[in-house]
């Protein structure tokens, strides 16, 4: 049976794209969110509160058929709570996964599947082994609530092994060894609760400062693509997983190691609007309300440009034909991401020059 109205905890730019999404499909949307003007108010109803108790999860409960999620960072209380009435989708398994970096690593090398080395930090003392077991550099990465560079440290060398063991705090981290890779990818597939699943194709991924600049998608390479999909299957299966679930890859000559999972919508398939046959933020929600998935195909060839701190002009990206601006409503703030441009076009050449002359703009 379909759902029709499906509750949204958070109010972001990725609540924002599934409340657009919904609107075509019939569905209702509704947001909970600790902030007045968050990008999902602009599209639909939104219920500002600053703590997510027990009382407001009950009355959003008895007001949705469904509730999903736009990051993994939700209470486990609270998850736990709307799991009990068979109404979460993804469930908690797939939360409390990913959003702890040592137990995701943990959960995806117990499915006999490669991440990159690891060393869990507790105490200071921790650090030294990690240093004695990775080599130098290697990172130092919350376990918990880090995203786009945040809460991250690169150690190169003794001395400043020696001033991160002075300052550490005692948060629990974990420490990774870098992986020597070429290129990184993703895979975002979109998982029924009857077990039908999509894949949309591989998507190469350009990072700076912790941040993805722009994604190109498709990447052409039916081996990986084909070892993707089947990890992909792995922990879908796994995780018993309903929604939208993106691996992030490093790709290592025809060997890929899985950086991170994310349980939602994802910043690498925003492409997807414009560049493929269903979106997959028109996916997740038919996965989570029990609909039969669209066709996650390309059309053609795309670029995702992330617009970092400031916005450009609606007018110089509405002079490409083949660009499309996506205004998240968020003042300008150096390293946020305020919107997205995606190019899309059937001559990979010409959308490949379009996204050069539009990078330089963001």
């Amino acid at each position: 049976m379909s759902k029709s109205t499906v509750g949204l905890l958070g109010g972001g730019q990725l609540a924002m794209m599934l409340a657009q999404a919904a609107v075509p499909l019939g569905i209702k949307t509704l947001c909970i969110e600790s902030q007045h003007a968050s990008p999902a108010s602009h599209y639909t109803d939104v219920w500002v509160a600053e703590t997510l108790d027990e009382a407001l999860i009950d009355k959003l409960i008895n007001t949705c058929d469904v509730i999903t999620l736009e990051n993994e960072n939700v209470a486990s209380a609270i998850a736990s709570q709307i799991e009990s009435v068979g109404k979460l989708a993804p469930g908690t398994t797939a939360l409390n996964t990913s959003a702890d970096r040592l137990v995701e690593k943990e959960f995806i090398n117990a499915q006999g599947i490669a991440t990159a080395p690891f060393v869990a930090i507790s105490h200071a003392q921790d650090l030294a082994k990690a240093a004695d077991e990775l080599g130098f550099p290697f990172l130092v990465k919350t376990r918990r609530f880090g995203y786009d560079g945040k809460g991250q440290s690169k150690i190169s060398n003794n001395e400043q092994l020696a001033t991160f063991i002075r300052d550490y705090d005692g948060s629990p981290s974990v420490a990774e060894g870098l992986v020597d890779f070429d290129c990184e990818v993703s895979l975002i597939a979109a998982r029924n609760p009857q077990g039908e699943c999509v894949y949309y194709p591989l998507v190469q991924n350009e990072h700076r400062e912790g941040i993805l600049r722009v994604s190109h998608a498709p990447h052409d390479n039916t081996l990986l693509s084909d070892k993707a999909q089947a990890l992909m299957q792995t922990l879908l299966k796994a995780l018993a997983y309903v929604g939208v679930l993106t691996i992030e890859f490093f790709v290592c000559g025809e060997t890929l190691v899985i950086n991170e999972i994310a349980p939602r919508v994802h910043n690498s398939g925003h492409w997807t609007i414009e560049g493929a046959h269903t979106s997959q933020f028109e996916n997740h929600l038919r996965a989570v309300c029990g609909l039969p998935l669209g066709s996650a195909k390309a059309k053609g060839y795309s670029a995702m440009i992330n617009c970092i701190g400031t916005l450009p002009s609606p007018s110089v990206v509405a002079d490409e034909p083949l660009a499309h601006l996506h205004d998240y409503h968020k003042s300008a703030r150096p390293n946020r991401k305020v919107g997205h441009i995606t190019v899309n076009g059937e001559d990979k050449g010409q959308v490949d020059e379009v996204t050069k002359r539009l990078r330089a703009l963001v």
